[in-house]
């Protein structure tokens, strides 16, 4: 038998059907990575946003410990977010400016007692602005607060306007 033999016809189709699966396989890989890299970049963004909303929280806290409405000014502060004893992040407070003043009603009892208050006490609404920058990535936190604080008369005639 003098024929075609038909395993002859099909040995270079192997090859080739080898390599197009090869190819696919490197273009699921590659896409695979890509899309892993931007993902990555992604969670570390959003890392670095949470991170920075915390200290910038923190350094709400810390003015609002101390006393702002005496002399309000600005001021930078350093925040160390996991507590591993060197600074993570510079959070730049703006002057806490009192936004409004109303005379406190002397027939609504405070749930405040303060020492030297009288029936002139005044509602003040105080604007607390913090803001968090990273200078590598060049993104920014700005996270701003208000706050009632309670005031003599005295006191809201120097820093309220």
């Amino acid at each position: 038998m003098s024929g075609s033999n038909p395993a002859k016809k099909q040995r270079g189709a192997t090859l080739v059907v080898a390599m197009v699966m090869l190819l696919l396989l490197m273009v699921m890989v590659g896409s695979a990575y890509t899309l892993s890299g931007s993902n990555l970049k992604a969670v570390g963004n959003m890392q670095f946003r949470n991170e920075a909303i915390a200290a910038a929280n923190v350094g709400i806290e810390r003015v609002l410990s101390s006393a702002f409405t005496a002399a309000p000014t600005a001021e930078q502060l350093n925040v160390d977010i996991n507590n591993d004893g060197t600074s993570d992040y510079l959070v730049s407070m703006a002057t806490p400016t009192c936004q409004r003043a109303t005379l406190s009603p002397s027939s609504v009892p405070s749930s405040l007692n303060l020492p030297g208050m009288t029936s002139n006490n005044w509602n003040t609404v105080w604007d607390l602005d913090a803001n968090v920058s990273d200078p590598v990535s060049g993104s920014a936190v700005r996270v701003r607060s208000g706050v009632r604080v309670l005031l003599t008369d005295a006191q809201k005639n120097i820093v309220c306007p």
